[in-house]
């Protein structure tokens, strides 16, 4: 591994490539805050694709585009005397430290719990009105959904045991039930909603990260299909005129893989 100079120096080589690139390419002079958005959230999910893989290799490029894009906020940032990546490298650090009171201070904790309780109870000192203005807007469903809960659950609001979790699901999926015999359509949408939240909140007393979880089915699925695809084209069959039996054969074969 490189030594702490190293790491230096190859910082300083990003940030003087990137003051290049915004003097020389017409490509990255042109950028802004707001072109760059949906490049960020895309290299964001590629880096979560990578890590999912377990492919350390692409996990290193991966954040390394992102670096280049916190580089790339920073340069632009410092062109109309906001902000550099000093600012943003110095704030981190002073916010890392302000809410580690018993690393840096002398506030003592015990477990993993009290830290995220000190963690959330500082920021509503520092300002915040609520403990949920931190979770994005713009975040998808399933990620928002567990990140709400985690915040609550940070100042107290949250079950005991995970049974009791386990049984309002159970509660929540009766409900759905009645409303899909009364075909009430968006009743039915309120209550699987419900149903969705509360497997949330069940994955986290599992200790299971939901959107994770739920992305692996997502390739497992993906892999088993494209399987069954694969063998009705060396059998010459098209998908479509083949019946579910003949297909279950080829999934269960994949399930072998």
């Amino acid at each position: 591994m490189n030594n702490r100079a190293s790491q230096l120096r190859a910082i300083d080589r990003l940030l003087t490539i990137m003051n290049e690139l915004r003097e020389q390419c017409p490509w990255d002079r042109k950028q802004t805050l707001q072109s760059l958005r949906h490049l960020t959230i895309e290299e964001t999910y590629e880096l979560g694709d990578a890590i999912l893989d377990n492919d350390l290799e692409e996990v290193k490029k991966e954040l390394g585009d992102l670096l280049l894009h916190i580089v790339f906020y920073a340069k632009i940032g410092s062109e109309t005397e906001d902000f550099d990546i000093a600012d943003v490298a110095n704030g981190i650090c002073e916010k890392l430290i302000s809410r580690h009171p018993h690393i840096y201070g002398d506030v003592a904790v015990e477990n993993e719990e009290d830290v995220k309780r000190n963690w959330e109870n500082l920021k509503l000192k520092e300002g915040k009105k609520s403990v949920l203005e931190g979770v994005p807007r713009s975040l998808p469903a399933l990620v928002k959904a567990s990140r709400i809960q985690d915040k609550v659950a940070g100042v107290g609001f949250d079950w005991e045991e995970p049974q009791q979790v386990f049984e309002k699901l159970q509660e929540e999926l009766a409900e759905l039930q009645e409303e899909v015999e009364a075909r009430d359509q968006e009743k039915i949408e309120a209550e699987f909603g419900d149903v969705m939240f509360s497997m949330i909140n069940y994955a986290r007393f599992l200790k299971v990260d939901a959107e994770s979880a739920l992305e692996r089915t997502n390739k497992k699925f993906i892999k088993r299909f494209q399987y069954l695809e694969q063998k009705a084209k060396e059998n010459n069959k098209a998908l479509r005129d083949m019946t579910l039996r003949e297909m279950d054969v080829f999934w269960e074969e994949a399930k072998k893989l």
